[in-house]
Order: C-alpha cells, then structure tokens, then sequence
C-alpha cells in the first residue's frame, strides 16, 4: 500500500501484534499537530487550542463509532497502554459490589497480572476459565454472579477470537456482574466481533491500530455507580478547596476526564482519528490482499510436519516453534534476512509455557503494510529453515 512506501525494499515486518506500522496519513497528522496547532487540549482559548481541541473530541466521536457504541452510554477515556487502562479500572472498582474476579488462561499478562493483584488487594476470590479452540467461553460452566470479568476478545499469539462475546456479556449482565474487554488485538483486524456488543468497558491500545502510541478505555457510565475516584490531578476538576475538591467528572460533558488526570497526548490523540480514517478507508481489494498474504502463509506452515503452529485456523497472528531448532536463534537468523518477527511467550506465559507445555516461540503478526513479495520471501526462507 502507498501509505507505508517509506518501507525499504526487502525489509519484511511481522510483528504487528506488538505495535503496527503507521501510515503516512497518521505520521503526517501526528507532525501537523508538532508545527501547526502545539497546544494544550481542554485548557487554553487560543486559536490553536481550539483547533486540538475540535481534533480531540472528533476522536473520541470516532472511536465510539467505529465500535458502533451510542454516546449517551458511552466515554471514550484515553490513558497510556492497554495495560494501564485494565488496572485504571480496576484499582477503582469498589469492591463491596463484587464477590469474584474472572479471567481466562489465554489471556495476555495485562488481564492475567491485573485481576491477580485485585484479588490479593481486595480479598475477592479469583477464577481462571478456559477457553475454547474458537476462543469462546462455555457459559453453562462458570457462574458469573457479581463478578468482575476480565478477558481478551482476540488472543495475542494465534488470534482466536472470543466469538460468543455477546453471550458471555449477556449471562455476566444477568448475574449482576460485569465485563472489562481487552481489545488490543481486536481493534486493527478484528473490531467486528466486539461492535455494538454493550460490554461495560473496552480497552486497548492504539499502537496495535496503526496509531501512535497511546491506550484508549471506552466505558459505560452505568459504570461510574461501582467506582470510586482513587487516581487525581490536573485536568479533573472545576474547582479546588483547601481540603476538599470539585470532580469535572460529575456531568456527562467532561464524564471522560474520570480516567484523565494530568496533561494529555494531545498529538497522539489526533494521531489516532486519523488512523481510525485510515481504516475505515481501506478498499475491500485491499483487505482480499491482506487475507491471502496470511493464509498463503498459515499453509505453508501447517503444511510442514517439522513446524508445530499453536492456532487451529489462519489468523494474521501465528505463534510456532521448528522442531530441533531454538526459536530465538531461529528470530536472529531471520533478522539477518531483514525479517522481523518476535519470539518468546509473548506475555502469555502461564498459558503457553505452563499450561501448554511449549518452548519459546516465533509469532509472525501480518498487517496491511505488509506487500506479496513479503510473503513470498518470508516463504523461501522458511522453506530452507523447514528442510
């Protein structure tokens, strides 16, 4: 695609999952905001300030429309990562409202870490549930009574997706609890399955959407009842005593600034409404392009009895070890022929290390960067690794 042409010949990026590549039309708008309109958001009157400010509310617009959530129940809140977000939220859940903490096996560190640390703060018993091959969860088999439910609706090393989210939300709802999704593998590729779906919080990371860096919650205001302010400053209030102070928070209009202490990352900010714009413009020959370059290369992988893949179907995101060979020295050598791909656990420790048993492996995350002599390089060397 024209909106990556900085890309040099031969180099071949594989490691979306972590952070996409950003297009020309976000670099450009994240430099107009450096030398066209530098000001702080939400607290100045000059002209400048008044043009980020009309960029950061179109924003937070897009970004609930682009997940197709209504603004009546909905706050768009941004924040630093994923990560950050989860643990937002949940150090401000008033735990009386509460008798469980869910999350599953497959879930990145973010959700995994954060619900243990609520569960040893708090008190609250913790319960971790297993997921499906697809990623879906057997309803019939948790009960979800007041439960605060943390899970990812796209895996970060084979991309399955949690595709009973609508049910899982429905029977949460139902025994009074309620659902925080991490998105930040869905938002690029896979926003389809969470869109309109009313869970109670969303958050990703708008790195991992061809954006810069910067995480964003989305957040019903029903949500505001079981939270307690508990992280304050700048940008919060209206007005400040000597030992009390006003939240800006208590009135829909700044609803946002709950999760929204201190100065903001006003340039990535419009950075990320212009690559919501980037998406939602991609032709549909452009996303065919996309889908045979992952396939063409999930086959070649599944086809090999020497290359054991961790997914079950074709993703853009696919995690697999060689056998007889060390996956990182296997990321080095493929480094050497300017193709970047990532190898580890990928933060997913307990499930692919301790549950599955496995050894290090090598992810390829495919994005829309990526061209047909890409796969096809990518193809030859795995070839030669293969035999």
């Amino acid at each position: 695609m024209k909106d990556f042409d900085y890309l040099g010949a031969g180099e071949v990026y594989l490691d979306g999952a972590c952070q996409s590549l950003r297009p020309r039309g976000v670099i450009d708008a994240v430099e107009g905001y450096y030398t066209e309109h530098n000001s702080c958001g939400e607290r100045v009157k000059y002209k400048w300030g008044v043009v980020t400010d009309e960029k950061v509310e179109a924003t937070r617009e897009k970004v609930l429309k682009y997940l197709g959530l209504k603004p009546k129940k909905y706050t768009v809140s941004f924040t630093l990562n994923t990560t950050y977000g989860i643990n937002l939220i949940l150090n401000q859940l008033k735990p009386e409202y509460f008798s469980k903490v869910m999350t599953s096996e497959i879930e990145h560190n973010s959700p995994f870490l954060a619900t243990m640390a609520f569960s040893e703060r708090t008190g609250i018993p913790r319960e971790v549930m297993t997921r499906e091959e697809s990623g879906s969860i057997d309803v019939s088999a948790y009960d979800f009574t007041d439960a605060v439910v943390v899970v990812n609706c796209a895996g970060n090393f084979d991309g399955r997706k949690l595709e009973n989210i609508e049910e899982v939300t429905k029977a949460v709802h139902k025994a009074g609890g309620i659902i925080i999704i991490d998105a930040a593998q869905a938002m690029a590729h896979s926003a389809d399955v969470l869109r309109g779906v009313e869970v109670d919080a969303i958050c990703f990371s708008a790195h991992k959407m061809y954006a810069p860096s910067l995480g964003v919650i989305v957040w019903r205001d029903e949500l505001d009842e079981k939270m307690s302010v508990g992280f304050v400053g700048g940008g919060m209030v209206d007005d400040v005593q000597l030992d009390s102070y006003l939240l800006s928070a208590e009135g829909k209009e700044h609803r946002y600034t709950r999760f929204e202490a201190g100065l903001q990352a006003w340039g990535e900010i419009v950075g990320l409404g212009a690559a919501i714009d980037f998406l939602n413009g991609v032709s549909k020959a452009d996303w065919r392009d996309f889908e045979h370059n992952y396939k063409d290369l999930y086959e070649l992988l599944s086809g090999s009895e020497k290359v054991h893949l961790v997914n079950h179907e074709p993703n853009p995101t696919m995690a697999f070890y060689v056998e007889g060979m060390d996956s990182h020295l296997l990321g080095a050598a493929l480094s050497r022929e300017n193709i970047m791909a990532r190898t580890g656990y990928f933060c997913a420790h307990y499930y692919l290390d301790h549950v599955l048993g496995l050894p290090p492996l090598v992810r390829f995350s495919l994005g829309l960067h990526n061209r047909p002599e890409d796969i096809e390089k990518v193809k030859k060397v795995m070839e030669k690794v293969i035999r």
